[in-house]
């Protein structure tokens, strides 16, 4: 009888990690750390969008990176101004660390002069993306 509770509690409790994790991932979030966090031209390796710049942490291994690359660049050809960078997280550990990118994709959402205003963790929706940009140009 014990080992049917300690089973019934642990998936209860994994069903529940599941369910918050499943709808966490992809949430664009406003930005709220203090000192805001601002990018170079140079940091990102390309140049900033003159209204706004999708940043894209990636790797060679993630399968959910290369739908969110078609996305991204479908709304930086969509929207004026906007310009999608895609970063080899690999590659770019010192700047993955100081952004504490824990997974990817994670795609950072930039303002004009590069500071971060939104940031999604995960396979982020278009929409989501869209109305993020309202909020950076």
């Amino acid at each position: 009888m014990t080992g049917l509770v300690v089973c019934l509690a642990v998936l209860a409790a994994a069903s529940a990690f599941g369910l918050v994790h499943q709808r966490r991932n992809g949430r664009i979030r406003v930005r709220t750390k203090d000192g805001q966090e601002r990018l170079t031209a140079a940091e990102i390796g390309g140049p900033l969008g003159a209204r706004a710049t999708l940043v894209q942490f990636s790797s060679s291994f993630c399968a959910p990176c290369r739908a969110t690359r078609r996305t991204l660049d479908e709304i930086a050809t969509m929207v004026d101004g906007v310009t999608h960078v895609e970063i080899d997280a690999e590659a770019h550990l010192e700047l993955v660390r100081r952004l504490a990118i824990l997974k990817t994709p994670t795609v950072l959402v930039l303002d004009a002069s590069g500071a971060v205003v939104r940031r999604a963790a995960g396979q982020p929706r278009k929409v989501d993306v869209i109305a993020a940009l309202g909020a950076a140009v």
